[in-house]
């Protein structure tokens, strides 16, 4: 490693590297890549770092490590977990927006290679104009990049059909720590020539490398939908809802996303947001069916529905009659997290549960926090079909504001929620990755011999721990 560099030094170098243009110093630049996106985190960073390709990605890495130097890896910084935001070490943030090719599209292969910059709504518009879908959908999907989703494994509400991120990478290129490339940029659904390095980088937060482009799954494009709002008693009915559109529809239920009550309030109160239906009490369902084509589509939702009526587990529903009305409930589900902001402080949890522990899980945590703190509003909103549970403790300003110590009641909070869905068999982190917030959370649930290897592929990988420091493993 060469003698340690100054910062006026190192950032010459980066400039002369990349070119004026792409190196951002100045506080007001700054200000939008050093803070996340909740507000919680934020901290300086050297300078933001833009390269335009993988070559100069692979070119910045190599000087960053050779003069010892941290770097933080990020997207559209759109983390819910502080997982892009600069630590205290001042690194420099390598930002991969201008990476943002569409490089090809494989209708027989049903495939599509991208820039790791290229926004996930930018590559579900490449894939229909080529008759096709990329199935990963997220409320933010618009500014979050194809690498972050990567690097998080995000979810989404599509994946009761199409899986994860993680089940729709097929190659990845990647920009190892000490700036060499690994590059299994193979659009090959069948591939057992050795490990599968790829699975590697999934997940993993920009700790063992930069993500610079991938080969994604595609599927054939599914323009109809049969779309309906419910509400019900209880979340063990959607339970049997579940079972029952499972039944008739098979692998075309695409969404099956429950809210309760306060949610439903919290979002028509703050917004413009119609009423799905009469009332805003008990649970709420929003079911979606998809297909290639429409004929029997509405047919087969309305069959389901009259055998959920005929058996009492629906009190009111609406279904959607136009795509305006369809568009309108999705909208109402994507405004969750704005409308609670509008409420108050939210303490969300990023909870994962076998299905069947749905109900049991909510009940406990239900009571967990209000022995907490008595003001909490619990508010829920989650994928039902894929246990992926978003259980928000969430405190009216005030009484946030007349917490003696709001850290410490946030701690026992999410400690609370956890605790349950651990015990229930579930995780802490379902979709949104760990980051900044949650590694005591990796520290209290996971097993000594789960944190080593871990913390032994990260030292492989990054033996100086320049890349994403303190973030997953601590």
């Amino acid at each position: 490693m060469a003698p340690p560099i100054t910062a006026a030094d190192l950032l010459a170098e980066i400039t002369g590297l990349l070119g004026a243009g792409a190196v951002l110093t100045e506080a007001a630049d700054l200000a939008g890549y050093c803070q996340d996106a909740r507000h919680k985190f934020r901290a300086p960073a050297l300078c933001v770092a833009r390269p335009r390709d993988t070559a100069q990605v692979a070119a910045l890495v190599g000087l960053l490590h050779r003069h010892g130097w941290p770097m933080l890896p990020q997207g559209g910084n759109t983390s819910l977990c502080g997982g892009a935001t600069p630590d205290d070490r001042r690194p420099v943030i390598v930002s991969t927006q201008r990476l943002n090719r569409i490089r090809d599209i494989d209708p027989f292969g049903l495939s599509i290679a991208a820039d790791a910059g290229c926004t996930i709504a930018a590559l579900q518009e490449a894939a229909a104009g080529e008759g096709m879908l990329y199935p990963v959908s997220l409320g933010s999907e618009g500014s979050c990049q194809l690498g972050g989703t990567i690097a998080t494994n995000a979810g989404g509400t599509a994946v009761l059909r199409y899986g994860t991120t993680r089940a729709n990478v097929l190659g990845l290129e990647v920009v190892l720590p000490d700036g060499r490339i690994l590059n299994t940029m193979r659009a090959l659904h069948k591939d057992t020539a050795g490990y599968d390095l790829k699975q590697l980088f999934i997940g993993a937060e920009g700790t063992l490398g930069i993500v610079t482009g991938a080969v994604m799954r595609l599927y054939p494009a599914a323009p109809a939908s049969a779309m309906c709002w419910l509400r019900i008693d209880a979340p063990a009915r959607a339970l049997d809802l579940l079972r029952l559109f499972r039944a008739h529809a098979g692998r075309l239920l695409t969404a099956f996303e429950l809210m309760n009550a306060q949610q439903l309030a919290n979002v028509l109160d703050h917004g413009t947001h119609p009423a799905p239906v009469e009332s805003r009490e008990g649970w709420h369902l929003m079911v979606e069916l998809t297909d290639t084509r429409a004929q029997g589509l509405d047919d087969l939702l309305m069959a389901a529905l009259e055998e959920a009526f005929d058996q009492g587990l629906i009190l009111e529903g609406t279904v959607a009659q136009s795509l305006a009305q369809a568009e309108a409930m999705w909208a109402l589900r994507h405004s969750v997290t704005e409308s609670n902001m509008r409420v108050g402080v939210s303490i969300t949890s990023d909870t994962a549960v076998p299905v069947g522990q749905v109900p049991a899980f909510i009940a406990r945590a239900e009571a967990a926090v209000a022995a907490i703190h008595p003001e909490i509003l619990v508010t829920v909103v989650g994928h039902v079909g894929d246990g992926n549970i978003h259980f928000i403790a969430l405190f009216p300003t005030a009484a946030w504001q007349a917490l003696p110590d709001p850290a410490a009641t946030e701690a026992r909070v999410r400690e609370a929620v956890n605790d349950i869905a651990i015990e229930l068999g579930g995780t802490f982190s379902a979709e949104h990755g760990v980051g900044q917030s949650m590694v005591a959370m990796m520290r209290r649930y996971k097993s000594g011999p789960e944190l080593d290897v871990m913390r032994a592929l990260r030292a492989c990988l990054d033996p100086s721990g320049l890349m994403n420091r303190g973030r997953v493993t601590g």
